[in-house]
């Protein structure tokens, strides 16, 4: 080896041993996330029928909760209003629920009782406002879907059947108010195209 290919070597050694650089993760920056309504702010929208929960703008972080809840001088800085806002968490909703599917829980004859998105993602919650959330479990349940979402965690899909939600409503009324991230207490009801409109609460005595 020349004594000129030595030293290009020995410059270039350094950057060759350094760990490959990955693209830094894209944070979501449009979310609607569920709230307990007393917990809302002064750009939260609420949707039709809901007494108990609003949606407030939101964007992902990386810490430990993973979704910062905007405060009135960092919406203000975004220069949208909330419908642009509203607009923009609808579609980013959407795109993530073309990349997942729901986990289909079925009886011992093999009939689905109910669906459910859950995981670690604290944006779950979030697909409540999907306007294609409805389209998947709409064939399988051959009716009216109902969605409940206690926490960031976790969001419900059942057919709309009284009986069948009340079997799992104590669990999810829990889940809910042992959440310190709790989402909603209310139950949706998602129709394609359409935004979610609540019918009443779960778990209550």
């Amino acid at each position: 080896m020349s004594f000129h290919l030595r030293a290009l070597v020995l410059l270039l050694l350094p950057q060759l041993l350094l760990p490959a650089q990955t693209a830094p993760t894209k944070r979501e920056l449009y979310l609607l996330m569920p709230e307990p309504h007393a917990l809302r702010s002064s750009h939260s929208r609420v949707l039709e029928g809901a007494k108990r929960t609003v949606l407030t703008p939101a964007y992902e972080i990386g810490d430990a909760s993973g979704v910062h809840l905007y405060d009135k001088d960092e919406f203000a800085r975004l220069g949208i209003s909330v419908e642009t806002f509203t607009e923009r968490a609808v579609a980013a909703a959407e795109a993530r629920l073309a990349k997942i599917m729901p986990e289909f829980i079925k009886d011992e004859t093999g009939k689905t009782r109910y669906a459910v998105y859950r995981g670690e993602s604290p944006l779950i919650a979030t697909l409540l406002v999907a306007p294609s959330l409805a389209k998947l479990v709409s064939k399988v349940f051959g009716g009216e879907v109902w969605a409940v979402t206690p926490d960031r965690h976790s969001l419900y899909l059942f057919p709309a059947k009284p009986e069948l939600l009340a079997e799992f409503a104590d669990d999810l009324r829990h889940r809910f108010e042992s959440d310190p991230l709790a989402t909603s207490c209310e139950v949706f009801v998602v129709e394609a195209g359409k935004a979610p409109r609540a019918i009443g609460t779960y778990g209550e005595n």
